[in-house]
């Protein structure tokens, strides 16, 4: 027994010695290599917060010493070229391990800032544990896998060693002072502010669509009723419901190994749901589902066409006439109407737009 000790002592010491180590290694690379900020002196006019406050939150967005090792930022899994979501399944945290989730987009969440009490605003994770966006931005900060940081004393005090703090808290606040709160509240308006509203559906509408993608978006309204969970027409900041029924199991699984809503209250009943995602920019945000287990919209459809499984929790719109779960057996025809309507919902804009990039200039 005491050689068990002894050797788990053992081994515990030198993980955290590679550990330090490889955080040293990252620490140094970091302050070399991000020293310069592009910051013009021109107004944004950023959705959710003041220009200050939102310039603020985006240095701090970008900024990796939110980390334990300065290793990661939020923008590291929250890419703007693909509508601040991730391109891959997992994402990779500051020690390299890869979250067993799917970093999905964060736009349009400007309602969870005008209605900050839950219950009143979109669930957010894929679990809705949170919809309190000022809460919910610093979880991944404290993320075992993510961002590692251990308490926000230690956030504040690493911010406080970098230059270019003093000036950006001052024009955001009024001082100096660095604050947790501070930080939460830029982060959250810089985040609340990224809204995506420029893409050929929010501009103009079913009357400048194809005819393919008039077709497409038919489909989606009638035939197959996509839109009874993905409502596309309400206002910018609020695409998701609120409640509980922002969170459905559509069949992914007959046995999860991941049981989202019903792993965060124990209810076998919620086994399986997931939030809804928001499918503005959705060519953009592959891949898909909760755990990224599909790389193309194409395998999206198969799954709704043959693919729905009959979990006991499976949504009741999912359901035949039986109560067995459907099989669409959606045409390649509608499929690629479909998809060619999607396709209506990217905003170019959004990935291009000054005001949401990675200030950091590599020396």
């Amino acid at each position: 027994m005491k050689k068990n000790v002894y050797l788990i002592g053992i081994a515990s010491l030198i993980w955290i010695v590679i550990g330090v180590s490889c955080s040293k290694k990252v620490d140094d690379d970091f302050n070399v290599a991000h020293t310069t900020l592009n910051l013009p002196d021109v107004p944004f006019h950023y959705v959710a917060a003041s220009d200050g406050v939102g310039q603020l939150g985006r240095v701090l967005f970008y900024d990796k010493t939110l980390s334990l090792n300065n290793a990661i930022s939020c923008g590291s899994c929250h890419k703007q070229a693909f509508a601040f979501s991730d391109n891959t399944a997992g994402s990779t945290g500051f020690q390299n391990l890869v979250t067993s989730r799917n970093s999905p987009p964060i736009q349009n969440l400007s309602f969870n800032i005008f209605f900050p009490n839950p219950g009143s605003a979109p669930v957010l994770f894929w679990d809705g544990r949170e919809s309190v966006l000022k809460s919910m931005v610093m979880k991944p900060v404290f993320n075992h896998v993510e961002m590692g940081a251990r308490s926000s004393s230690e956030i504040v005090s690493k911010l406080k060693q970098r230059p270019y703090y003093a000036d950006l808290f001052m024009q955001a606040y009024g001082d100096e002072e660095i604050t947790f709160d501070k930080i939460s509240d830029a982060l959250s308006s810089f985040t609340a502010s990224i809204n995506s509203d420029g893409s050929k559906f929010d501009q103009t509408g079913i009357q400048d669509f194809s005819s393919v993608e008039l077709e497409g978006f038919n489909l989606f309204n009638g035939k197959y009723n996509c839109a009874s969970c993905h409502n596309l027409n309400v206002p910018v900041g609020y695409y998701e419901p609120a409640g509980t029924t922002a969170l459905l199991n559509i069949g992914l699984d007959l046995e999860y190994t991941d049981n989202g809503q019903g792993a965060l209250n124990g209810n076998p009943a919620d086994n399986g749901k997931f939030k809804i995602p928001n499918l503005r920019n959705i060519v953009l945000t592959g891949p898909y589902m909760h755990d990224g287990r599909f790389t193309t919209l194409e395998e999206v459809m198969d799954h709704y066409s043959v693919g729905i499984k009959d979990h006991p929790n499976l949504d009741v719109r999912l359901r035949d006439e039986n109560g067995k779960a459907r099989v669409m057996n959606i045409t390649d025809s509608d499929r690629n109407a479909m998809i060619a309507f999607l396709n209506t919902l990217t905003d170019g804009s959004l990935i291009t737009d000054p005001k949401y990039s990675d200030p950091f200039i590599v020396n």
